[in-house]
């Protein structure tokens, strides 16, 4: 059996970040992973170009059954502070859009960062032992911990839980995280994909017909309003603002659209002063794709000019066109989130140092605790900041 002083499943962005804090604190980290190669999520995010954090990042930006569980740790680690750890790599870098942060070059560029952030280690007389395609079969805890593996087994005083959760298990994600908490007696919050495309039946199946067609809106569900691209798809509706409004949607719930989000209240009884030869069909194909504007005008069944509609009916498509209410009859499920909502209650840990309250020397931290962020890099930087702040409490 072999003896080190913390064990971290999981080589995703939180475990790796975790494991660099603590070998670089002087300990001896074994990083355990389940895919043949680490950071598979970190290589795919963004398009291959990793939207490593925001620049606005802060706790107004997570869902989590505690809205203040992740305050500590993010004011103690900040996108400001990866993106210093970004550049003094090398790493080029640009802003998208709302303060979103990827690379100029490769998302490999920030897995090697952190493999040489690891390598690090032994310059303060730590040491980093990374071991991939290792298959965790038991884990027990009596002075300490020990796992098992089909290569061995080995032990520590502390174990970390960066395993994540089920979203995309094309790579490799599993529920292993809850589990072991459920090994250890900690509780969950109920596990649900997020940042998911939602599907579509009933009388909103007509807009699979205009699969494709893409339009920046207003999106809203349970009050909480976002404004990016909506994209329609062969089963419903996708694109980043209904990605972002999925977090907070649950079965039953309507999402509400605002196709015209700039236009301000009276902008149709306007139109009918300035333009009274115009129709509905026509004024939504200036300002939207032409499918959707017929699909839409359709669908409100307002065909004469606006000189000859009444101010009532234009009243009443305007109201439409500003809170369409779609009423989707699911979600593309955990095969197609980027990442999971809920998991390990928050209650259950100490939000200074991601350490469970029950047991001296378990932590978890990353996607596998009830912290989930918005689409923009906010997950990323749950990643950094909960690994430094478990990487930094590993005792010896």
């Amino acid at each position: 059996m072999t003896q080190f002083d913390a064990i971290i499943l999981g080589a995703g962005a939180a475990g790796l970040m975790c494991a660099a804090r603590a070998g670089q604190r002087g300990l001896r980290v074994l990083l355990l992973e389940r895919a043949e190669e680490p950071g598979r999520k970190i290589l795919i995010s963004g398009g291959g170009r990793c939207n490593f954090t925001n620049l606005g990042a802060g706790p107004a930006n997570y869902l989590s059954a505690n809205p203040h569980f992740a305050k500590s740790a993010l004011a103690r680690y900040t996108a400001r502070d990866f993106l210093d750890l970004v550049e003094s790599h090398g790493i080029a870098w640009h802003e998208k859009t709302l303060g979103q942060l990827f690379c100029d070059g490769s998302a490999k560029q920030i897995v090697a960062m952190l493999l040489a952030e690891c390598d690090r280690a032994r310059e303060n007389g730590g040491d980093v032992t990374l071991r991939c395609g290792e298959e965790v079969a038991e884990v027990s805890a009596q002075d300490g911990y020990t796992v098992r593996t089909q290569s061995g087994e080995y032990r520590a005083q502390n174990l970390v839980i960066a395993t994540g959760g089920p979203s995309i298990p094309k790579m490799g994600a599993t529920g292993f995280a809850y589990d072991l908490a459920r090994q250890f007696g900690l509780k969950l919050v109920e596990p649900r994909p997020a940042l998911v495309p939602l599907t579509l039946g009933g009388d909103d199946v007509l807009f699979r017909e205009i699969s494709g067609v893409a339009a920046p809106v207003t999106a809203t569900a349970n009050r909480q309003a976002f404004s990016e691209a909506a994209l329609f798809t062969h089963r419903g509706l996708s694109g980043p603002v209904i990605l972002q409004v999925s977090s907070y949607w649950k079965p039953g719930d309507p999402v509400s659209v605002n196709f015209l989000p700039e236009r301000e209240t009276g902008w149709l009884l306007a139109a009918k002063r300035t333009v009274p030869r115009a129709t509905l069909r026509s004024v939504l194909r200036e300002a939207l794709p032409h499918r959707l504007a017929d699909i839409l005008a359709e669908r409100i069944g307002l065909a004469n000019e606006f000189g000859n509609a009444p101010d009532k009916a234009l009243r009443e498509a305007e109201a439409r066109l500003a809170q369409w209410s779609f009423h989707p009859n699911g979600s593309e499920g955990f095969a197609k989130a980027e990442v999971t909502s809920g998991g390990i209650a928050t209650g259950e840990l100490s939000s200074q140092t991601m350490e469970a309250k029950k047991h001296p020397g378990l932590y978890a931290i990353g996607e596998a605790v009830d912290v989930t962020g918005w689409l923009g890099g906010y997950n990323f930087q749950w990643a950094w900041a909960s690994g430094v702040a478990a990487g930094n409490a590993l005792g010896g």
